[in-house]
């Protein structure tokens, strides 16, 4: 027979906690169990619970996991405006299966759950899908990412961070990963409170910076909460405030080019070594062998960064109670985020020459010296400067109304915007080529975790004098999301206490990412070192800024370098002419008119139904069983260039002509997916629960891979050409989801998980080439001039014959201009399709859904509170394994699975006579951040682990007092490519400081 089971009076109290703390598990649900809880408890008892500080941020978590719907965890602020960490990137890492990306200054910006990567994961406000903007990498280029930087939101208006694991039919889609729902302060859900924090920072590593690039040492945190109801509690006004400056730097080893690739027995491509017996290879010690794949570097530099940012975010909740069943919530949630940035580099660019080396042993083989010669090549010592911002506004406005004791309804509406752009005349990133043409023999040791460079220059080494601009490239990106979005809600509770939840949504999302460039080619220099004031430019040494790395003091190092005006030099380098052309202020700017411009509508529409009940007896099973029906249809528009031509400009190359203006091309997509879910819960005992999941997810595209835009490659060849698109009829991800887990509470704020998790996954997109001639371009190859040289005698490979008989037969006929003879005596000129010539097919290369995988993994937690004593510990170990991994001895495109790791995390804390003490140390396993870098190449981010430590003391109840310490033991990070030597970037940052004072008035 199936009854309802009483909660027990002790879960009641934990319910009710938490619901007083955090709100229901959507901000917009009606609270049914909280108002079930407070029908059965009496108010006085809940009033003597202390939910404050590490202990009772740890016993709501813990109680959130055990009273939610599927596996579920959180993070809940200890007090009013004291969330755990002041990052919540940094705070959600403390959760099992979370790992984070950080920025290249050393903060946690983006999430990874259970293996699956930031751009699929889903971020809600309050339960409400929140829109996310990124620029390109370096402020430049498209963004096609749909990941949420959580490094723009403060942490201080926090009141709790869900995440949710499993899939419930009432979550909103797109998360394969996670759903995370970030909850701000509710007036009538919170005590009335006012509250003001400061703080002062010193982040070692601005430091450790050239005195132009450095800000300041010390900057600021300023936050507010003022919470606060009238009239007998029906009407509450809640405001949150804060603006933080933080001025830091990073310093950096990189090849940012990437290593050209090759099997050992390579011998066509005039970039692998020579084969035995041949050119220089008898400089060469310890050769790869056949089968072995071996990679050569493009460059290798040391760079130095100096940031500065200044992030504001601010809240109003407005909240009224027309009557005791209806609440009415209107809130506005605003974030700024400015950064700036400047860079200043030392590095040398090989050319694939001779040169000595010696490399490991196979099958993966990594050069451990490598050299060079040169002879008045470049020392380039370029610069760059960066600005850019990002903003979000939200408005939203939400209604609870509990119909009657059986029915809850609410309904839930907002806007948001997320915008990111430059913030600089400059435009999103500016870089200046500068360099000496004094350089000689060039060796890097890359042996160790920092690479060592050896320049062979002449006497005083690099000289002021010497120094002039090169190339340059001046980036426009921008990226604006927004989304608007209804959901009605609502809970039907039966005779039996079984209850149904049913719902439906709209969602509309529009997205636009566009770019430009500025690019001035002039490497071989611009103008003289002569042109140039010597007071532009001061010397340095790198070895000075990487002294968390062993190596840095290494006597081959060649750290000498000239830092510049950024400035000074950008407006000197467009008074100067150069190789026959007026002096270009403009190409020193940013372009006002994109040149790519993609605009991506997704409209979503949803009904979900859910039965959830309990089923009595010795071990009562809690059920949930629902489905969700989700339909979207996509629309792009794409600016491309149009290509109105074929033209034959040179022996051996064919060019595109392009119309002067560009055009939007337009593409639509549509799919619509059923998505159940079964949540099982069976209580063993009062303190020993199983837990069983099983549900379906998906996980959209990417932007960038569903734009319409058809473009083509310049260069087109007697065969055809090639190009590229997206796909808006692309699906999305599909994921089967089980879950298995064994919950033990046998304490009072203590519990111990395990848990298995497998993922099935769908839809898996990768790259296919499909023939298209649809852009009706004429080539000149096998039309009628062409036929008529190979009749006269011309053999069909034989380019210079048959443009010579062209040239001479028809030079003035239509599409055919002469212009003269090079030095080999060859006719020069152009040669361009002409209708009735045949139609030249390009192979274009578009995403497709084509493969499936799966991964799994096991999580283990630990939470244990040692009695009175004011010691605890909480760790967590999780382990991921897949089929979705990167073979290092392919050198073909591969479609891994990005940021599949192992993680872990342990927390000590200490919380008695007004003290508070916590050490967190986070680990994450070596992962696969990316693909690139000459080819499809991998880059793996070395295994990493941060100690943090904070220590507070409250000096009454109103006034406490704080020190924290990021990353005490001055950890580096580390990327590389198909084997350790192989580096693509090391990374100093340095610890982190930050004291503290906070009142509640």
């Amino acid at each position: 027979m199936k009854t309802y089971k009483a909660v027990p009076r002790k879960a009641m109290l934990t319910s009710a906690l938490l619901a007083a703390l955090a709100g229901p598990a959507w901000a917009q649900d009606p609270p049914d169990r909280q108002r079930a809880a407070a029908d059965d408890v009496d108010p006085t008892t809940l009033d003597t619970v202390q939910v404050t500080g590490i202990r009772g941020s740890l016993t709501s978590s813990m109680n959130l996991k055990r009273d939610s719907q599927g596996v579920v965890d959180g993070i809940v602020a200890e007090d009013i405006g004291k969330f755990p960490d002041t990052n919540l990137a940094e705070s959600l890492q403390r959760i099992s299966g979370v790992s984070i990306d950080r920025t290249s200054s050393g903060e946690g910006s983006k999430v990874t759950v259970r293996g699956i990567g930031p751009d699929f994961n889903l971020v809600l406000l309050n339960g409400r899908q929140m829109p996310s903007s990124n620029l390109g990498n370096g402020g430049g280029g498209l963004s096609g990412s749909r990941s949420f930087d959580f490094a723009n939101i403060a942490s201080e208006s926090i009141s709790a961070v869900e995440v949710y694991k499993t899939t419930r039919a009432d979550n909103p889609t797109g998360g394969i990963g996670a759903t995370i729902n970030i909850k701000t302060m509710r007036p009538l859900e919170s005590e009335p409170v006012i509250s003001l924090g400061l703080k002062a920072v010193n982040d070692s590593s601005n430091d450790n910076l050239p005195r132009t690039l450095q800000g300041a040492n010390v900057t600021g945190e300023l936050s507010g909460i003022f919470s606060q109801t009238y009239a007998d509690g029906r009407f509450g006004v809640a405001l949150s405030a804060s603006h933080q400056e933080r001025d830091s730097g990073f310093n950096q080893a990189t090849v940012a080019e990437g290593w050209a690739t090759f099997y050992g027995n390579e011998s066509t491509d005039w970039r692998a070594l020579p084969q035995p017996g041949q050119g220089y290879s008898d400089r060469i010690q310890n050769r790869p062998g056949p089968t072995d794949v071996y990679a050569r570097p493009q460059n290798t530099a040391y760079n130095v960064n100096g940031v500065q940012r200044q992030r504001t975010n601010g809240q109003a909740t407005l909240q009224w109670k027309p009557a005791d069943n209806i609440t009415t919530t209107l809130d506005y949630t605003h974030v700024e985020n400015k950064v700036q940035q400047q860079r200043s580099e030392l590095s040398v660019w090989f050319n694939y020459g001779p040169g000595d080396s010696t490399w490991t042993n196979g099958p993966v083989s990594a050069p451990i010296i490598y050299s060079e010669d040169m002879v008045n090549s470049d020392v380039s010592m370029g610069g760059m400067k960066l600005a850019t911002k990002n903003a979000m506004d939200s408005l939203g406005f939400n209604v609870d109304w509990a119909v009657n004791d059986a029915l809850d309804l609410s309904f839930d509406v907002h806007n948001s915007n997320a915008e990111s752009k430059p913030d600089s005349p400059y435009g999103s990133a500016g870089v200046l080529g500068v360099a000496a043409f004094v350089r000689g023999k060039t060796t890097v040791d890359y042996s160790g975790d920092l690479p060592i460079i050896n320049i062979a220059l002449p006497p005083g080494g690099v000289q002021a004098s010497d120094a002039l601009v090169t190339g340059s490239v001046f980036q426009n990106s921008y990226n604006k999301s927004k989304v608007q979005q209804y959901q009605g809600r609502g809970t039907f509770r039966f005779a039996d206490y079984s209850a149904l939840d049913f719902g439906v949504g709209h969602t509309r999302v529009e997205n636009r990412s566009a770019s430009a460039i500025m690019q001035r080619d002039s490497w071989g220099g611009l103008g003289s070192p002569a042109d140039y004031d010597d007071s532009i430019w001061y010397a340095d040494d790198m070895a000075r800024y990487f002294n968390a790395f062993s190596g840095h003091r290494d006597p081959r190092l060649t750290g000498q370098f000239l830092v510049f005006d950024f400035d000074r030099l950008r407006e000197r380098a467009g008074q100067i002419a150069a190789n026959g052309e007026p002096p270009c202020p403009t190409c020193y700017l940013a372009p006002t008119e994109y040149t790519e411009d993609i605009r991506t509508t997704e409209t979503s529409r949803s009904a979900y139904l859910q039965y959830r009940t309990t089923f009595d007896g010795s071990m009562p099973l809690h059920v949930a069983a629902g489905v969700r029906y989700e339909q979207t249809e996509v629309e792009s528009t794409a600016l491309v260039r149009v290509p109105t031509s074929i033209n034959w400009g040179s022996a051996n190359e064919f060019n595109l002509g392009y119309a002067a203006e560009g055009t939007f091309i337009g593409g639509k997509g549509k799919y619509d997916y059923v998505l159940p879910n079964v949540d099982l819960k069976l209580d063993m005992s009062d303190t020993l629960a199983l837990r069983g999941s099983y549900s379906r997810s998906i996980g959209r595209p990417g932007w960038t891979q569903i734009d319409s835009g058809r473009r083509f490659d310049n260069i087109v060849r007697t065969q055809g050409g090639t190009g590229s698109r997206g796909n808006p009829g692309l699906e999305p991800l599909l994921s089967d989801n089980f879950d298995l887990s064994l919950e033990w509470y046998y304490g009072e704020s203590s519990y111990a998980s395990l848990g298995f998790f497998r993922k099935n996954i769908k839809n898996f997109i990768s790259n296919t080439i499909v023939r298209d001639d649809s852009a009706g371009l004429h080539t000149p190859v096998g039309g009628t001039y062409w036929n008529e040289a190979l009749a006269a005698g011309c053999g069909v490979t034989d380019m210079p014959c048959i443009r010579d008989y062209i040239f001479t037969h028809h030079n003035g006929d239509p599409g055919v201009t002469a212009t003269g003879t090079n030095s080999a005596g060859q006719l020069t000129g152009t040669i361009v399709g002409q209708p009735g010539d045949p139609v030249a097919g390009f192979d274009i290369t578009l995403p497709a859904n084509q493969r499936s995988d799966h991964l799994d993994g096991w999580e283990l937690s630990v939470q244990q509170v040692f009695g009175q004593t004011g010691f605890g510990l909480a760790a967590n170990y999780t382990k991921v394994r897949s089929g979705l991994t990167f073979n290092n001895l392919s050198l073909g495109d591969q479609y891994p699975m990005i940021g599949l790791s192992d993680s872990a995390n342990l927390v000590l804390f200490y919380e008695k006579y007004n003290w508070q003490v916590r050490a967190a140390y986070n680990w994450r396993d070596t992962f696969l951040n990316g693909i690139g870098g000459q080819g499809p190449n991998p880059n793996y981010t070395d295994a990493y682990g941060q100690l943090d430590l904070n220590i507070s003391y409250a000096l009454s109840d109103q006034l406490t007092l704080s020190l924290e310490a990021i990353n005490l033991t001055d950890e580096t990070m580390r990327t590389y490519s198909r084997h350790t030597n192989m580096l693509r970037y090391a990374t100093q940052t340095g610890p982190r400081y930050m004291f503290g004072v906070r009142y509640k008035f």
